[in-house]
């Protein structure tokens, strides 16, 4: 990070010097005290060395002791070395100012002492602003890291309260299917057999006509619930939880299974799905020597991605030998899918199925 002020500061201490050097009649006005003075500030600025900037401070101190109109350029030095971990070197500086003092009138002296208490002064202003500076940067870069993190966290929060929401939703489809199945439809079931059996003992036409409108009725109203309790059926079918079902009961090898997949797959493929997986993890228990076995959903912006993979050793294979891998790419072809099998490091079968199928 530069320090804007620093160098600020430093030209401001520079003109002053130079100020009380023209004004001072008891030396003459050299240019090449200045450049001198100018070059061993300019290299204490620039060089970050400990060794090299105590080197050049000692130097222009020593030069000090024998061009002591050079001593009204120690204020630059001042300011370069204070509130340095070698800023002790500074005592030194009383040699040359002794020097000095023997050489230009108490008026001299003094506005050269003045103008090196105000380099001090200065230099721990400047120390602190830069300092306080850094640390509203960390402060600022860690509050904004922060309200990242934050914002991170809301966003995981509001994804596990939808899941929550899912579930919950899936739970009552499933329980309100089952009240459906067990009460409603068993007793429907009772009144079409109690229907059929008062149809096989009426002798009379007239009423038998209308026992088979109920009959009929009855009969349809069951269709009616039983399409309706497969459909919440079907439509609660949590892919993710029937997927873990199977792991779960998967004890072969040890199995990483990663799934990320935010709307909701149709029935259909969802079926798909959960066949694919069930015949590949049979195939691994019944053909392969794996120890290791990967399952990854993923949702893309067109298409849904299923990879299924292990570490064994494939000694032979093909295609048309396996019914299970049959199976599995007519369910992929039928839904205009793409199903590419590779057996150069272990056994893996890579899906894509479009979305719009």
């Amino acid at each position: 990070m530069i320090n804007y002020a620093n160098l600020i500061y430093k030209i401001i201490i520079f003109f002053c010097c130079i100020a009380v050097f023209i004004c001072q009649a008891d030396f003459n006005i050299s240019v090449t005290t200045v450049l001198m003075a100018t070059i061993f500030s300019g290299f204490l600025g620039y060089f970050e060395g400990v060794i090299l900037r105590i080197g050049l401070s000692l130097g222009f101190i020593i030069l000090c002791c024998f061009v002591p109109e050079l001593t009204i350029f120690l204020p630059l030095i001042v300011y370069d070395v204070f509130l340095c971990e070698y800023q002790y070197i500074l005592i030194l500086g009383i040699i040359p100012l002794a020097v000095f003092s023997q050489n230009v009138s108490l008026q001299h002296f003094s506005i050269v002492l003045i103008l090196l208490v105000l380099c001090l002064l200065i230099k721990y202003l400047a120390k602190m602003g830069f300092d306080l500076q850094i640390r509203f940067n960390q402060l600022r870069d860690e509050t904004r890291e922060m309200s990242i993190r934050l914002k991170k966290q809301n966003r995981d929060l509001i994804e596990k309260q939808d899941n929550e929401i899912y579930l919950a939703a899936i739970n009552e489809r499933n329980r309100i299917a089952r009240e459906i199945h067990d009460n409603v439809g068993h007793l429907l079931s009772s009144a079409i057999l109690q229907s059929a059996a008062l149809l096989t003992i009426n002798k009379d036409e007239k009423v038998k006509e209308h026992l088979n409108t109920l009959n009929e009725t009855l009969s349809q109203a069951m269709n009616s619930i039983r399409n309706s309790v497969h459909e919440l059926y079907d439509e609660s079918i949590d892919l993710n939880a029937r997927i873990e079902e199977l792991i779960r009961k998967f004890d072969f090898c040890e199995l990483t299974y990663e799934y990320d997949i935010s709307s909701n797959p149709g029935r259909s493929l969802k079926y798909a799905f959960i066949s694919i997986v069930k015949e590949a993890l049979s195939n691994i228990m019944k053909h392969s020597n794996a120890t290791h076995v990967y399952i990854t959903f993923r949702e893309h912006p067109g298409f849904y991605q299923l990879i299924i993979k292990d570490n064994g050793i494939v000694k032979r294979w093909s295609r048309d030998e396996g019914l299970g891998i049959n199976n599995m790419i007519e369910r992929v072809e039928s839904f205009k899918g793409n199903i590419n099998i590779k057996t150069e490091n272990g056994f893996e079968i890579f899906i894509s199925i479009p979305k719009e199928v």
